[in-house]
């Protein structure tokens, strides 16, 4: 009984017990309403009495919402029998009395059981903790913090010529420090590189450690946030002594943000502590010591400030998404060892906004779809297969009826016809993906953003001319179109005035609506020819839309 008389259950029963009691109470002195003969005859002709009770000289009738009483020598109780089920009793209550008294004793087991479930789970919670602190305590609890030796080097990184200026004076000083010490050249004790994902951060920080011949120590900085209170700061001490015994060393913190975000609002005091003791540890490097601490993020935004002040990561490198001349020797690095047919800078025209990461995953992919084609070589046509699989994640075959076919063959020979004519350059037409080039331009003309609007706006123009109709296969382009036209008016001044303007950004698309029209009334026939061709073979080359051109325009 211990268990159902303690505070926080007591109160909540005796309430629970009074609530009972003044129910019964009331049900029991509750009268019913009395009724005179003629509204009785009423009711009973009309079948609204479910239920009768004769209480001495009384006689009680219930219906649906509400009990009624009358006199039991004023009605004839055969009619009542006949119409409805009567019970005589002796107006006692006492089965309302035994009723309170059932429900009361399964309150007061229900109540037993949840006490003891509580007690139970109390103490197992106990044994879990007790269990935990023997752990935490246990030294073999603990993983053991090893360094580990790169093999990689600046040559096996390619297409990071400034980044690698940046980091050679780290690699000279972890080879020479005597020579900057003696010189009185204090070297940042933090390097953060910071670019997006797949830009190659942590391959950077590996050649760094295998040009310089160093201890290389790799900690995520996930891995710092323990569930345990004050985990995470024991494992960032343990990995800087470590560091320190293996001096001259790299530590590297992959996704440094997880650990190092910027204090305050949404409180987290383990992240907190092992923050703190992240500063500490690297106020307190010695500059004799030789350990650098480089690391990684893409969201150098949310770092606390006391983490990029002078001191601590006070030197950094951004690394960007590669360009062509980068991206080509990138991909020469990764065709190194597989037999193919194509030249790099082919491969770098056509992967604009590829990271490093992703151009290796597409050589990767190349070569398994030249593999599939049991072909000796890779081919530049590998690379066309794979490369929307590698930006978008492979997408499920669409399967459309003939007139869904004609529809989206019609609309693709507008997008190319368009293309040709305006002068937006392709690769080749296709019957489900988008095909134009993303060429980089550090500067673009206004008509040169006009005439890629005009393209992919063809299609849904297409779509209206040929078929009175407008369809779903045009959402991605009318996104890409509203996207270029906000851009020409909000960041470039090319609408009718340097101020933005919605009214602006609809006019532009209006005008290109109307040209297009214009344009593709004109070629009809052409177009017509280059559905058919699509509808036969589902792509065409740009050599092919050449000579089809050619015979119309």
């Amino acid at each position: 009984m211990q268990n159902l008389f303690n505070k926080k259950l007591f109160i909540p029963l005796v309430a629970l017990f009074v609530l009972i009691i003044l129910s019964s109470i009331a049900y029991l002195n509750s009268p019913p309403k009395a009724i005179d003969l003629q509204t009785y005859n009423n009711f009973l002709k009309n079948d609204l009495f479910i239920q009768a009770e004769i209480k001495e000289n009384i006689v009680v009738l219930k219906t649906n919402e509400e009990s009624y009483s009358i006199i039991k020598d004023g009605i004839s109780i055969e009619e009542l029998l006949a119409k409805v089920p009567v019970e005589v009793s002796d107006g006692s209550g006492v089965s309302a009395l035994i009723f309170t008294f059932l429900l009361l004793l399964l309150i007061i087991f229900i109540a037993l059981i949840f006490g003891k479930r509580r007690n139970s789970l109390a103490n197992a919670q106990k044994q879990r903790l007790k269990e935990r602190e023997v752990e935490f305590e246990n030294p073999s609890f603990h993983r053991k913090i090893e360094p580990s030796k790169s093999t990689v080097t600046f040559d096996d990184v390619a297409g990071i010529n400034e980044v690698k200026e940046e980091l050679e004076e780290v690699v000279d000083y972890l080879k020479n420090p005597k020579r900057y010490i003696d010189f009185g050249i204090k070297l940042p004790k933090g390097v953060l590189l910071v670019g997006p994902p797949g830009v190659g951060k942590t391959l950077i920080a590996k050649a760094v450690a295998g040009e310089a011949d160093v201890p290389f120590f790799y900690h995520s900085g996930a891995s710092f946030v323990q569930i345990y209170v004050g985990m995470g700061a024991k494992r960032v001490r343990e990995l800087f002594e470590n560091a320190k015994r293996y001096a001259p060393s790299i530590i590297f913190i992959d996704e440094i943000d997880s650990v190092g975000k910027a204090r305050g609002g949404g409180r987290n005091d383990e992240r907190e502590s092992t923050l703190n003791q992240l500063l500490t540890e690297m106020d307190g490097f010695e500059d004799s010591l030789n350990v650098i601490v480089i690391a990684a993020t893409n969201k150098i935004e949310m770092l606390d400030n006391a983490l990029l002040r002078s001191g601590r990561f006070d030197r950094r490198v951004f690394i960007s998404l590669p360009d062509i001349k980068e991206r080509k020797e990138i991909i020469e690095v990764y065709l190194r060892t597989k037999p193919s047919a194509v030249k790099s800078e082919d491969i770098a025209k056509m992967t604009v906004g590829f990271s490093g990461a992703a151009l290796s995953t597409l050589v990767n992919e190349a070569a398994l779809n030249a593999l599939k084609r049991d072909s000796l070589k890779i081919e530049m046509s590998d690379f066309i297969d794979v490369k929307d699989k590698v930006l978008l994640g492979k997408r499920k075959i669409l399967t459309y009826s003939e007139n869904e076919k004609k529809i989206q063959a019609t609309y693709q020979a507008a997008k190319a016809l368009s293309a040709y004519w305006y002068e937006v350059d392709f690769d080749k037409v296709t019957m489900i993906n988008g095909f134009l080039k993303d060429v980089e331009k550090e500067i673009e003309s206004k008509t040169q953003m006009h005439s890629k609007l005009k393209v992919y706006l063809s299609g849904f123009v297409a779509s209206e001319l040929f078929y009175n109709e407008t369809y779903t296969n045009a959402a991605t382009d009318l996104k890409k179109a509203k996207a270029i036209a906000d851009d020409m008016v909000q960041h470039f001044g090319m609408g009718d005035g340097i101020l933005a303007s919605s009214i602006d950004s609809a006019n532009l698309i209006d005008e290109a609506i109307e040209d297009v029209e214009q344009f593709l009334a004109r070629t009809k026939k052409a177009v017509k020819k280059l559905e058919v061709l699509l509808l036969k073979n589902e792509s065409i080359s740009k050599e092919e839309l050449k000579s089809v051109v050619g015979e119309f325009l």
